[in-house]
């Protein structure tokens, strides 16, 4: 392809929304072959990206193999320093993600991988200090506590919620990384990723945000100012509860960081993991939609129960965070927390138990609505002190929306209910 012709298709590319980008990005097809691949038996391409299975590849000639693995030229030669079908899946996360041209995205193996990564990339040596929103999941905090803080990496907690708490600490402390998550699970805080970003620029600071809830669907970090974004994609951008598989995503210098990391520690994703992944994506915008405008109904109808003495959606008027939520997200999520009138663990078990359609299960994201227990299931590493400061109850359910018709949603819920 000459440049002229390269200019063309990245100014075209810029014209396309995201629900195109989510189904044609990445596809290895005319005009984007491997590279190093043959045409066999005439001029032809697969609508579907191969799922590539090799660990390793090889070339023409020693002399080109050597380029490549020089990386003078482009391709493939053992499967930990890229995979064509990881790559077809980078391409399409990238023009999600990163719309501007202003980072690229990588894929890894899981979304605690992905977290690793990037607090690696961001430098945490002996005698760092990493802020964290208190409202991040609890597997992040352990991941700090008991592989980072032994390093002698000084962890230290700021509200997400307040803008003051994270600056006065900035200051104070002198934070090599920031990370907070874009909504907190489970209570469903909205963070001010812009405000953040501002801050930590202003200090030198690395702005780490997880964006497993909102997707680029909803936010893009990047956008905004953050110098790291991490995805579980096992959740929202896979979005059928087959795979296990992480996002990081970041523009220079941290961006070749991460590639290095992930070359040299090894957690890179399985190709037939990333041709799920890219299957996933096509419909992330039909499923985050639907996601959304379910969640929107489950909360109005749980507000109006007498077993539920409180729901969180950032949708429901009076919510703290409206005026960022309109600012920062272009919809109002698909998760639903209450905290039940009982907020007894036996209770909350009773309820679960009664469930018919929706799915009892320790995750989110899928296509399937689930409950989930999150004191006993994201937040059960915690010791019960921290959760009860953290607002994470005994009697608190969360609610990942599917993409069930809503009323079969709510009618499962209201029978649950109507039982304790």
């Amino acid at each position: 392809m000459n440049e002229a012709n390269g200019t063309q298709q990245r100014r075209h590319t810029e014209k396309r929304h995201f629900d195109t980008l989510a189904v044609h990005g990445g596809e290895l097809r005319a005009g984007a072959k491997v590279p190093g691949e043959k045409g066999r038996g005439g001029d032809f391409y697969p609508m579907s990206t191969p799922i590539h299975a090799s660990t390793t590849f090889s070339h023409s000639d020693a002399e080109t193999a050597d380029r490549v693995l020089g990386g003078e030229e482009p391709g493939f030669g053992y499967a930990r320093w890229g995979n064509p079908t990881v790559v077809a899946l980078e391409g399409a996360l990238t023009e999600l993600e990163c719309p501007s041209g202003n980072g690229r995205a990588l894929a890894v193996s899981s979304g605690m991988s992905a977290i690793h990564a990037a607090l690696t990339a961001a430098e945490l040596t002996s005698g760092s200090t990493v802020l964290v929103a208190e409202q991040v999941y609890g597997s992040t905090i352990t991941l700090l506590l008991q592989v980072f803080a032994p390093m002698d990496v000084q962890v230290r907690f700021f509200d997400a919620t307040d803008l003051g708490d994270l600056e006065k600490k900035v200051i104070s402390l002198g934070p090599r990384a920031v990370v907070v998550e874009t909504i907190s699970n489970p209570l469903l805080r909205v963070a001010d990723i812009p405000a953040m970003a501002r801050i930590t620029e202003a200090h030198g600071a690395a702005l780490i945000v997880d964006n497993t809830f909102g997707t680029p669907y909803l936010q893009r970090p990047l956008e905004f100012g953050a110098d790291i974004v991490v995805h579980s994609a096992t959740k929202y951008i896979a979005g059928h509860g087959d795979l296990t598989a992480g996002v990081v995503a970041a523009a220079a210098p941290y961006d070749a960081a991460l590639e290095q990391i992930r070359k040299t520690v090894g957690y890179v994703m399985d190709p037939f993991g990333a041709w799920l992944t890219l299957r996933g994506l096509k419909t992330l915008p039909l499923r985050m939609s639907r996601q959304c405008e379910n969640a929107r109904k489950v909360a109005g109808v749980l507000l109006e129960h007498p077993a539920v003495a409180a729901v969180n959606h950032p949708s429901l008027a009076g919510h703290p965070d409206g005026e960022i939520t309109a600012r920062v997200l272009s919809d109002t999520g698909g998760l639903v927390s209450f905290e039940l009138s009982d907020g007894a663990r036996g209770t909350a078990f009773r309820f679960l138990n009664a469930l018919e359609l929706c799915v009892r299960a320790p995750s989110l994201g899928d296509i399937y609505t689930i409950a989930t227990h999150p004191a006993t299931a994201s937040h059960r590493e915690l010791p019960p002190s921290r959760r009860e400061k953290l607002g994470v109850t005994e009697g608190l359910i969360r609610l990942s929306t599917g993409i069930e018709h809503h009323a079969d949603i709510t009618g499962d819920l209201t029978r649950a209910l109507d039982a304790l």
